[in-house]
């Protein structure tokens, strides 16, 4: 009998302190890169939105991370795959910075390298990780009536004050889709087949429908994320949503830059998602905290 190879993983809930809220994501503590078909088939057989495989090399003096989706789709893009396995290694005491300079933190993301700012919450000692995104382009606006048949609303549900859905893109090209209120928000049921007609038709993948909140809220906005053209029917939290909104809240003068500012997403899931996010010259820094709530091993 063949002895076959353990790999120890943790799933974590990303964006949050609290486990079973937030976004779940498998993390997967691997010795050099696998077969593209084992990255796949072990992403499938945890069924998350996302599986992020993470290995340190002292060639580089970084972790490196590799995610892919249940339907074995390789992911770009600083989000939660990226902060749940920094997270992860952190809290495995992986020495992942100990060859890097305080004021040049990265981590190494399909061959791109990522940089991050990492400090630790006072009372809980979790890391919290800052994924420094690109600025926003804005680019193609979308029809709000195809956006709306997508999501099975009326026209006037969607908030055409100042705001048409927008495609924007920091690591990834997201469409922006505002909606009146949060009650219509987490009213939408849509048309999956419809989605995906849409990304294909303008070249992004994922829909971040939001309402910009009361001011009595800690957040400033809430959203939920749907992404079926990669397999993501929702998704509780997505970090390569968050700074393209703050991006484009900035272009409608509803943010300021260099302040902090919170998305909730994942309430309709039960998922509660707390996303900080803050834009700056040159940059958006998009992050939060995680926690494990799983550990174990799995066979190859």
């Amino acid at each position: 009998m063949t002895e076959r190879k353990a790999l120890e993983y943790y799933v974590l809930d990303v964006f949050s302190n609290e486990s079973y809220k937030g976004n779940p994501l498998s993390v997967v503590f691997t010795t050099g890169n696998l077969a593209l078909k084992t990255y796949q088939d072990i992403s499938k057989e945890f069924g998350y939105s996302e599986t992020s495989f993470v290995y340190y090399s002292k060639e580089q003096k970084a972790l490196n991370v590799r995610s892919f989706t249940p339907t074995g789709i390789e992911i770009d893009g600083a989000g939660h795959n990226l902060l749940g396995a920094v997270c992860g290694a952190l809290l495995k005491k992986m020495p992942i910075f100990d060859e890097q300079s305080e004021n040049n933190r990265f981590v190494i993301m399909k061959k791109s390298p990522i940089s991050l700012t990492v400090s630790f919450d006072s009372v809980t000692q979790y890391p919290v990780v800052q994924m420094h995104q690109q600025s926003a382009v804005i680019k193609k606006e979308i029809p709000t009536y195809k956006l709306a048949v997508a999501l099975g609303l009326k026209i006037e549900d969607l908030d055409s004050n100042d705001f048409v859905p927008t495609i924007v893109k920091t690591e990834v090209a997201h469409t922006m889709v505002p909606i009146k209120n949060s009650q219509i928000l987490n009213s939408i049921v849509p048309d999956h087949k419809l989605l995906i007609e849409i990304s294909k038709e303008y070249q992004s993948e994922g829909f971040y429908c939001f309402t910009i909140s009361d001011q009595k809220e800690d957040n400033i906005a809430e959203a939920r994320f749907f992404n079926p053209v990669i397999g993501i029917y929702e998704d509780p939290a997505t970090g390569t949503a968050a700074g393209p909104l703050i991006g484009f809240l900035t272009s409608k003068k509803q943010v300021k830059l260099n302040t902090e500012y919170k998305i909730l997403q994942g309430v309709k899931l039960n998922q509660p998602s707390i996303i900080e996010v803050m834009i700056r010259e040159n940059d958006i820094l998009v992050g939060g905290s995680s926690i494990i709530t799983m550990k174990g091993e799995l066979y190859i």
